[in-house]
């Protein structure tokens, strides 16, 4: 086999997104998600007693799933990045 042969051929419509695009959009996420918590934490105050608890119980458990959500970022497989034909046409 040749050299051009052992190339890897890349997909540019398969290519990630920008890590700082990634970022950005995580941190978004992330402060949207405490936002919603400090909400929680106002309303937990000022709500009569049977909805407080409601509003506490998210105020409580949110910072777990807005670490979770925050963190599925980017994935280290992408489909379709590393495009390679076994089998490439042959020219006549």
């Amino acid at each position: 086999m040749s050299m051009a042969d052992e190339e890897e051929i890349f997909d540019i419509t398969g290519a990630p997104k920008a890590l700082s695009a990634d970022q950005a959009s995580r941190q978004k996420r992330y402060f949207i998600s405490m936002m919603i918590r400090t909400v929680c934490f106002i309303l937990t105050v000022i709500l009569p007693s049977p909805f407080r608890w409601v509003a506490l119980v998210g105020a409580v458990v949110l910072p777990y799933f807005a670490v979770v959500i925050a963190n599925a970022g980017r994935e280290t497989f992408s489909p379709g990045a590393n495009i390679r034909d076994e089998n490439p046409p042959a020219l006549n």
